[in-house]
């Protein structure tokens, strides 16, 4: 439909063409086009002016392609200068709105769970029975934080009608209408009001106290009650006095304008950016809650707000908020926005049924009960954490037999929801999945046999010789003592008693004997036994010294020595270190022996089937605590991983569900 609004003026030598398209069935292009019309009439009666608005409305009917039809025929066929219409959001523009604001709220940790897109109501035969079909998938789900971005007057009050009816604007939910909507519960009936109680919106302010606001409404109600008698309502809304300033703004360029035609930059210029107010529906109305500008932020009150703009400062939300009335009569308190649902699928979390350390994650099976348990440190920490979460996160536990990285594998490729269990978080498995906050401190550990005690250390001399040659050396010392003693005694007065004897043979090792040999047979015997000492004694020198020093070198093996000697380490068959010994540590693969529980390391350990054995730090911590008893220790220092970037040990991981 295609309307031609001619003023009763005598003609003019300049006529401007302008146009509108507006959805003349909805309450909002009404009152668009009632306030074009008299911003064009005004211009039209001055006659000041030189130059004449012709204007052309058409309908668009609601369509986003019909919109568009009009401005082209508009712009084509009548050849005009400017056209007034509403923002009509096609299906590009609606996503882009819906990516800004998933970017958005991602910055303030919340994301967009599901959308609904309804199509024009005039297209649906019933849509009230499609709307409750729409809302009642929704109910299923834990959600109650629903956000109606784009919507007609109409589609918004059916929703939040149904959504009453359903049970979907009880306590704990929230509900967000947009400017749209907000601005145009002024001019609606109660029973809308009735329906939308406890909802937060936001409105285009606008002064209803000066003289122009007073003389628009004035005209705007006779002229608006003549077309649409219908209406209940017949205030202007804050869409009637955008489009009377656009049209004014067009008027104010035309009456700048010598020659007949209008430049957009004199248009733009009397187009200000605008100031929203937020509200909150309850009662019989709204109340005003805020006030916001995308210069000044947030602010109170509207005389704050205009300070603000003065002195160009900003402000946030924080203290500028009322009480807010939330769906449900519940006040002050914040709508948890979620709620138990039943209807919703559990995530499958992943656990590590074959683990060799069960103080994490223990997997039992009762049979009696047919019932499986899964409980440990790591377990425990999860259900902590999905205790602490603001909504009810359903999940189930699925023992999995497969490998460490088959597990992540797992969570990869959606075949499990999430994993929770002592993985590690390692470079090639992070641009896979996403991991937890690790708790527990990074490295891995070598563990060996422990070094013998300092009191097995008191009789080391004695390993020096052989007990068969201590024999004989002690032997020969008290023979040849005897005979020396036996060929003395009567000519040496030093060596007469027994006592005198025994003090020799102690006294002549270290040759700090006093007594002189006086009888030539005696020097005779003496002489090659002093010689066999001396050879004795540094020989025991050696010994001792060579025995000493390979006692204070450290008796744990480093990895050096464990290559070069091919000896056999262990390690936990499930998890990384298997290829980090082979790949990284360059151990041979027919040296590394896999275990898959705790209890089989001190028996390989005593039987030599392996030297030392890798674990990850909180592993290792545990393995002593329970085996130091069984002379392991911890072999040096931590091992700091490199070639596969290890971080730390995991409680669980999770993945985009």
């Amino acid at each position: 439909m295609v309307q031609r609004v001619n003023s009763l003026v005598p003609q003019r030598t300049n006529n401007i063409s302008i146009g509108a398209v507006l959805d003349l069935g909805s309450l909002m292009g009404k009152h668009q086009k009632i306030a074009i019309e008299i911003a064009v009439h005004e211009f039209n009666n001055q006659t000041s002016s030189s130059s004449k608005l012709d204007l052309q409305i058409k309908d668009s009917h609601g369509d986003s392609a019909q919109v568009i039809a009009n401005v082209v025929d508009l712009s084509q066929s009548y050849q005009m200068q400017a056209i007034i219409g509403t923002t009509t959001h096609s299906e590009a523009t609606l996503a882009k709105i819906l990516l800004s604001l998933s970017y958005s709220l991602r910055l303030v940790g919340s994301e967009i769970d599901d959308h609904l897109a309804f199509p024009s109501l005039s297209t649906l035969s019933d849509p009230k029975s499609t709307i409750e079909e729409e809302l009642n998938k929704l109910k299923r789900k834990s959600n109650r934080v629903f956000l109606i971005v784009h919507s007609s007057l109409e589609l918004a009050n059916m929703l939040c009608e149904k959504a009453k009816q359903i049970g979907l604007m009880e306590k704990g939910s929230a509900w967000i209408i947009p400017n749209e909507v907000a601005g145009l519960l002024d001019s609606v009936n109660s029973s809308v009001i009735f329906n939308m109680q406890g909802v937060v919106g936001f409105k285009t302010r606008f002064m209803e106290m000066n003289e122009t606001f007073r003389k628009l409404k004035l005209k705007f109600q006779r002229k608006f009650a003549l077309e649409y008698p219908e209406e209940d309502n017949i205030n202007p809304s804050i869409f009637a006095l955008q489009a009377y300033d656009a049209a004014k703004a067009i008027v104010e360029a035309a009456n700048k304008s010598s020659q007949g035609k209008l430049r957009l930059e004199e248009i733009s210029e009397t187009i200000l950016s605008p100031t929203f107010n937020i509200i909150n529906v309850i009662g019989k109305s709204y109340r005003e809650m805020a006030f916001w500008s995308q210069t000044l932020g947030f602010s109170k009150n509207f005389i704050s707000h205009q300070v603000m703009e003065t002195r160009k400062t900003n402000n946030d939300s924080n203290g500028v908020f009322r009480t807010v009335y939330w769906p449900g009569d519940q006040m002050q308190l914040v709508p948890k926005g979620w709620t138990l649902s039943n209807n919703e699928r559990s995530l499958k979390i992943g656990v590590p049924s074959n683990g060799a350390f069960n103080q994490f994650v223990n997997v039992t099976h009762d049979k009696l009960m047919n019932e499986t348990f899964i409980t440990g440190f790591s377990i425990d920490v999860f259900k902590a954490v999905v205790g602490l979460l603001p909504y009810d996160l359903q999940y189930k536990f699925v023992p999995f037999n497969g490998s460490y990285d088959e597990m992540v594998d797992q969570v990869y490729n959606k075949t499990l929801d999430g994993a929770v269990g002592d993985t590690d978080i390692m470079a090639y498995r992070y641009h896979l999945v996403d991991f937890s906050q690790p708790y527990v401190e990074s490295g891995l550990h070598m563990v060996v046999t422990e070094q013998p005690e300092k009191s097995k250390q008191t009789w080391m001399f004695l390993d020096a010789f052989t007990k068969e040659m201590w024999l004989m050396i002690t032997s020969m010392h008290i023979f040849v003592g005897v005979v020396i003693w036996l060929i003395e005694r009567e000519a040496n007065p030093y060596l007469r008693g027994f006592r005198s004897m025994l003090w020799f043979l102690v006294t002549v090792l270290f040759y700090a004997h006093r007594e002189p040999i006086r009888r030539p047979l005696a020097q005779v015997v003496l002489t090659p036994w002093l010689f066999a000492i001396f050879i004795v004694t540094n020989s025991f020198t050696a010994s001792l010294t060579s025995i000493t020093i390979s006692q204070v070198k450290s008796s744990v093996l480093d990895i050096q020595t464990l290559k070069e000697r091919n000896l056999p380490v262990g390690c936990n068959g499930n998890s990384f270190i298997v290829k980090y010994l082979s790949e990284v540590l360059k151990f041979k693969p027919e040296n590394i022996r896999k275990f898959n529980s705790i209890n089989d390391y001190p028996a390989a350990f005593e039987n030599k089937k392996i030297e030392a054995a890798f674990f990850v730090a909180p592993h290792a911590k545990v393995f002593l605590a329970k085996y130091s008893c069984k002379g392991l220790i911890k072999a040096g220092n931590t091992f700091k991983l490199g070639g596969f970037g290890f971080v730390s040990f995991s409680p669980f991981i999770i993945t985009d569900f």
